[in-house]
C-alpha cells in the first residue's frame, strides 16, 4: 500500500461498474474528482447479478480488514432483472431475492466501521431498440417494465437500512432525447450519462449527513504544500479551478 493513507471510495457492482472508467466514464470522473483527496477503488464485475455479490462479500469486503472503505458505491439490478431464460440458467435473480441480497450487501457494509457509509444506485431504463440493433438475438429478455419494479424497490430499500439512494431511474430519463444520448449498446452509458451519475452521486454526498464529510470539497488536499513564487495560485486555488465545472451554478443547489 501506498501512503499517506486516504480515505478509500469503492464502487462495487456489474458491468455498469467495471465499464465506469472508459467512454468518459463515471467512476473515471471521480477518480479524477477526488485525485488528491480520496482513492476510487474499482470492483466491477461484468454479467454479475446480487446473488454472485452475496457471495463474495466477505473476500472483497472482509470485516477485519486493516484499513475499511468510507464509501461503497454498490450497483446491481440490471441482470437481476433480466427476465428467467426457459433452461433456468441465465443471470435472472427473482424481486424478492434481490431485494433481500441488497439487504445483505447494504448491512454487511455498513458493518465494516462506523465511519462506512454506503450509496445504492438504483437499475437505470435502457433503450430496448438499440438493444435489438446491436445484440440481435444474443441479448433477450431486458425490458423496462420488468426493470422498472426492481428500481423502485431498490429506492424503498435504502430507506428501511439507512442506505443512500441514487435515483438512476428517473435522473436518466430527464435527461433530453435520453434513449439516444444515454447509452452505447442500449444498456452501457455514454459520457452524457456517466456525467449525470456523477452529478447524482456527488448530490448525494454533499446532502448527506456524514461526519466527517466525503464530498470533495470538504476533504483535505494531500500535500498542500505552497510553489512559494509570487503571484502564484496556491495549490487549493488549482484544484478548485480544475474541478469547478462539479460545482453548482449560481442559485444552484444540484451538488
Amino acid at each position: 500500500m501506498v501512503g499517506p493513507g486516504r480515505p478509500q471510495i469503492v464502487l462495487f457492482g456489474s458491468s455498469i461498474v467495471q465499464y465506469s472508467f472508459i467512454n468518459g466514464g463515471w467512476g473515471a470522473t471521480l477518480a479524477d474528482v477526488y485525485s488528491r483527496t480520496a482513492d476510487i477503488i474499482l470492483r466491477g464485475y461484468g454479467g454479475w447479478n446480487s446473488r454472485f455479490a452475496v457471495q463474495v462479500l466477505d473476500q472483497v469486503f472482509p470485516k477485519d480488514a486493516v484499513v475499511q472503505p468510507s464509501l461503497v458505491i454498490v450497483y446491481f439490478g440490471g441482470n437481476d432483472s433480466k427476465a428467467p431464460h426457459p433452461s433456468g440458467h441465465g443471470p435472472h435473480v427473482p424481486l424478492s431475492e434481490f431485494i433481500e441480497n441488497m439487504r445483505k450487501i447494504g448491512e454487511h457494509l455498513l458493518s465494516l466501521s462506523d465511519k462506512t457509509r454506503v450509496i445504492f444506485l438504483s437499475p437505470p431504463p435502457m433503450n430496448e431498440k438499440q438493444i435489438q440493433l446491436v445484440f440481435g438475438g444474443a441479448i433477450k429478455g431486458r425490458s423496462n417494465e420488468v426493470c422498472r419494479p426492481y428500481a423502485e424497490a431498490l429506492l424503498n430499500l435504502c430507506s428501511e437500512i439507512n442506505v443512500k439512494g441514487v435515483d438512476l431511474w428517473n435522473a436518466i430519463q430527464q435527461q433530453d432525447d435520453w434513449m439516444n444520448t444515454c447509452f452505447t449498446d442500449g444498456i452501457h452509458f455514454t459520457a452524457k450519462a456517466s456525467e449525470i451519475v456523477v452529478k447524482e452521486v456527488l448530490k448525494v454526498v454533499r446532502e448527506a449527513e456524514w461526519k466527517p464529510s466525503l464530498h470533495w470539497k470538504s476533504l483535505p488536499i494531500e500535500f498542500p504544500f505552497e510553489f512559494g513564487v509570487p503571484n502564484s495560485l496556491s495549490l487549493s486555488e488549482i484544484e478548485l479551478m480544475r474541478n469547478n465545472q462539479l460545482g453548482p451554478p449560481p442559485s444552484a443547489t444540484i451538488l
